[in-house]
């Protein structure tokens, strides 16, 4: 399952992120979106892992403060066309 981060604080890593949700299971993927002219953080991110362990933490994380930033964790849904 693809999970949907955001409200990360801007210096957070992928490391950091991926620690968190280790927790609940194994971390397929970790990817934290930046801009691409700067490379700064844009505060969101996305977590691939087992749907069983999404859950959970889905259930566990959302509205949970991380580095004093509420985050907002969902089911990731495909992009849409423009």
């Amino acid at each position: 399952m693809n999970i949907y981060v955001s409200n990360l604080k801007f210096t957070m890593t992928e490391d950091e992120l991926k620690d968190i949700f280790s927790e609940f299971g194994e971390v397929e993927s970790v990817k934290i979106i930046t801009f691409r002219e700067t490379g700064r953080s844009k505060g969101y991110g996305f977590v691939e892992m087992e749907d069983a362990a999404a859950t959970k933490a889905i259930e566990t994380l959302n509205g949970k403060e991380i580095q004093g930033r509420e985050l907002k964790v969902n089911v990731a849904h495909e992009k849409k066309d423009r």
